[in-house]
């Protein structure tokens, strides 16, 4: 996570995260909690039970009008207008260059009504490209992150809990789906998404009526093991899950197909979008580094920006872009940037940690799914 100087913004659930016990911390500008109680009490809470993560830093941009969906084929790389109703798909932004501006969830809400979901701190760079991006199509782009919070309940235990709260047939709600329904009397979108690696749900509210929302589900879990859970475990949850973070394992200067991206583009789609001339070559040709997953033995972490060698050589083949040493698995795992030559699995590597070559393994991402769970040794 990187922290960043400044004037920091205000989630409008701040106080009930200090009555909590929440410390905070500066993330893509906001004031965020980044753990309640320990970082590994409460990663384990996601994994084995449910954690209750407050992401209203997230932006919320909606695009509607009779091209929305003609509209958002020519300002992303995939294909929007493939999206069924009630559906999501992850999607990229990019500029001319083929530059990844940012990763994005979007969903379907009706016909010729979308909702993109951007990272806080690039909700103005997203918005302010879609409002360019649209002067010739017959499309209204609304930024309405300030009138949205966002929770999100992770973890095996989150249809029980969430059930406590809703009427909503949970069970029908397919990965990747959204819905309006009605948690604990209020009307909100309802999302089976993620940013952990388990099943659970991210629920869109009104802001007025989020401090509602959030005591209710944190009373429905409070016998079910659900935790309130920060910035801290959401970061190595998602790295076990092998997933990248903007500004760690994306950036401007990030082409989708070194990030391991390629088919989210959509090159077979009709007509010309944002980038698709650069995407063609980056598509034909084989990129000089790429991202990958490694593994160590013992307990000394890779951190973001350490440097990646092979053998032999004192000429670094790479760069580590996320990295801890697992809770759920007990062993270090990291993400980095490597030459192509050197991004074969099993391929032996190491990492500059404090001035000492540790020894890694290049393995297939993820390192950890939740269908073949991997008992947690006592020593994570």
């Amino acid at each position: 996570m990187t922290l960043r100087l400044g004037v920091m913004k205000s989630i409008p659930l701040r106080a009930k995260h200090e009555a909590l016990g929440a410390s905070f911390t500066d993330f893509g500008g906001w004031e965020m909690p980044v753990r309640y109680s320990s970082d590994l009490a409460e990663h384990h809470a996601v994994r084995e039970n449910a954690g209750l993560f407050d992401i209203s830093h997230m932006g919320e941009i909606f695009v509607e009008g009779k091209d929305a969906g003609a509209f958002l084929d020519y300002a992303l790389v995939g294909a929007a207008s493939e999206i069924s109703i009630g559906r999501a798909k992850y999607s990229l932004i990019c500029n001319q260059a083929g530059g990844i501006i940012d990763d994005l969830i979007v969903y379907r809400l009706g016909q010729n009504a979308y909702l993109i979901v951007t990272n806080a701190s690039n909700r103005e760079a997203v918005a302010a490209s879609l409002e360019e991006r649209s002067s010739s199509f017959d499309v209204v782009v609304t930024d309405a992150s300030d009138e949205w919070a966002l929770l999100a309940i992770q973890g095996p235990s989150s249809v029980g809990i969430l059930s406590k709260i809703t009427s909503a047939p949970l069970s029908e709600l397919k990965y990747y789906a959204i819905s309006e329904a009605m948690v604990c009397g209020v009307s909100c979108l309802l999302a089976r998404t993620g940013y952990t690696g388990e099943d659970g749900f991210e629920i869109y509210i009104p802001v007025e009526s989020a401090a509602k929302v959030f005591d209710e589900i944190i009373r429905a879990g409070s016998d079910q093991g659900l935790l309130p859970t920060g910035l801290a475990c959401r970061d190595t949850l998602r790295l076990e899950a092998g997933m990248p973070l903007y500004g760690h394992e994306m950036n401007i200067n990030v082409n989708p197909y070194q990030a391991g991206f390629g088919k989210v583009v959509r090159l077979d789609k009709p007509g010309e979008f944002i980038g698709k001339r650069a995407l063609i070559e980056f598509s034909e040709t084989n990129p000089e580094k790429v991202l990958v997953g490694i593994v160590g033995q013992g307990r000394r972490a890779a951190r973001a920006d350490y440097e990646v060698f092979v053998e032999g050589s004192d000429s670094a083949i790479g760069v580590v872009t996320s990295g801890a040493l697992s809770p759920t698995l007990g062993f270090p795992v990291a993400m980095a940037y490597l030459g192509a030559d050197f991004a074969q699995i099993d391929t032996p590597i190491s990492v500059d940690i404090r001035g000492a070559k540790t020894p890694f393994t290049v393995v297939k991402l993820p390192f950890y799914k939740r269908t073949n769970k991997t008992k947690r040794t006592n020593s994570a």
